[in-house]
């Protein structure tokens, strides 16, 4: 079938590179792409925010299926329009995609369904949200209500923190995304994530991996989109997978269902894995970045057709086979990233970084000008590899990066950190 995939960062590449290895894929279209996805598919220039544009594109070139990659188009409803006209898309309606849309609706969901959480409180002003600081004081996290590309989250140390980031929310640095703001207890303990595949009914566990928000070394510095992953995580042993699916998965696609807003899509759980077990931090409902980049490394089975059953609700008769290998995926950014940053610097030697055949370099924010590739966002590309262990993972990863000519560009030298302390522990 003709397939369309919608988006253009570093998640969508690895999807391409999935898709374009299905033996379901006739022929796969990118809207907009960049440029490693031109490599996996045909890039075409339509405006998906378009969505009567969108529908026109897959019925003059026969789309059978689709795939939205981020999150906007689909709390925009896209799904739901595609679906109306009478095309197969992946990925959650619009009311069910208000799981990451609306950090407030999910931790409403949450008390609604007893499912273990941070315990917070919701606000739309900044002077009741400093009033519940004060009295809770600090640490605390501040969160934007709204999406907003991954940065409207603030753990904050120190109470001045947590009102300067409510202030940044009620001032409209994230524009709407900031109307409302949560106010959550610090959690202590590991992150992880957890990904799902659900029908609506029936939820089939993918993976886990653990993500690095932080842009420095340590964990330091403001929070980005990601700086790497690895999978699995070594944290999520097969007892916490189990607890997270029955305490946290299965009541919010049960709830869900009940409320009249099934949801299909990758529901994609990030994790607190505390003294008293797993926590939800929050939702996203697609596929993460960086994390889809070293889940496609591992995944053994047909993506598309697992994505198919997600649509068709016969999950249960599904399974994900995984690599045995660890995946690990180091993201290259932009100086000055996750602030103010230059685009259109050169980058050179992906090539030769690539040679090893246990190295995939997927593009997020790049584009070509003739034979020259051209940085074109804040993080730009994903250094993945596989390895035996973590350690042989990361060492591949790095090698790889030692060949890109990229003066422009940084990394963290230390994604996966915790993971090789664990193996030089055991």
């Amino acid at each position: 079938m003709n397939i369309l995939l919608i988006g253009s960062g570093g998640r969508e590449h690895a999807l391409a590179w999935a898709i374009a290895n299905s033996p379901l894929t006739t022929r796969l279209y990118a809207a907009p792409g960049n440029a490693g996805i031109a490599g996996e598919a045909e890039l075409v220039a339509l405006d998906t925010t378009d969505h009567d544009a969108v529908i026109s594109f897959c019925r003059d070139k026969e789309i059978g299926f689709v795939v939205v990659g981020p999150e906007a188009p689909l709390v925009a409803g896209l799904v739901d329009d595609l679906t109306a006209a009478g095309i197969k898309a992946f990925g959650p309606s619009k009311q069910a995609a208000r799981l990451e849309g609306s950090k407030g609706f999910t931790k409403d969901l949450c008390a609604r369904a007893h499912i273990p959480t941070a315990a917070y409180r919701r606000f739309t002003d900044a002077s009741s949200a400093r009033a519940y600081v004060e009295v809770k004081g600090a640490p605390i996290v501040i969160k934007a209500d709204g999406l907003a590309a991954g940065k409207g989250v603030t753990v904050a140390m120190t109470k001045e923190e947590a009102f300067a980031a409510i202030d940044a929310c009620f001032s409209g640095e994230f524009g709407e995304a900031g109307a409302e703001l949560v106010v959550e207890e610090f959690l202590t303990g590991e992150e992880a994530s957890f990904f799902v595949l659900c029908d609506g009914t029936h939820a089939l566990p993918l993976a886990t991996a653990q993500d690095h928000k932080r842009v420095l070394d340590g964990d330091k510095g403001p929070n980005t989109g990601g700086m790497g992953a690895y999978s699995p995580a070594p944290v999520m042993s097969d007892d916490l997978i189990e607890r997270t699916m029955r305490e946290i998965i299965m009541p919010t696609v049960k709830t869900m269902a009940a409320e009249g807003t099934p949801f299909k899509g990758v529901l994609y759980a990030g994790l607190m894995i505390t003294g008293d077990g797993p926590k939800l931090i929050e939702y996203n409902t697609r596929f993460g970045d960086p994390e889809t980049q070293v889940l496609m490394m591992r995944l053994k089975d047909d993506i598309v057709l697992l994505m198919l059953a997600s649509v068709d609700g016969t999950l249960d008769k599904m399974s994900a086979r995984w690599r045995d290998e660890v995946a690990l995926t180091v993201v290259m950014a932009a100086r000055g990233y996750p602030g103010d940053y230059a685009k259109g610097t050169e980058i050179r030697g992906l090539e030769a970084a690539a040679e090893d055949p246990m190295v995939e370099i997927f593009h997020a924010g790049t584009k070509q000008d003739g034979d020259r590739l051209l940085a074109n966002g804040g993080r730009v590309l994903n250094v993945t590899a596989l390895g035996s262990t973590v350690a042989e993972a990361q060492d591949r990863a790095y090698a790889a990066i030692a060949r890109i000519d990229w003066p422009e560009g940084f990394c963290r030298a230390d994604i996966g950190w915790r993971a090789v302390e664990r193996e030089k522990a055991s």
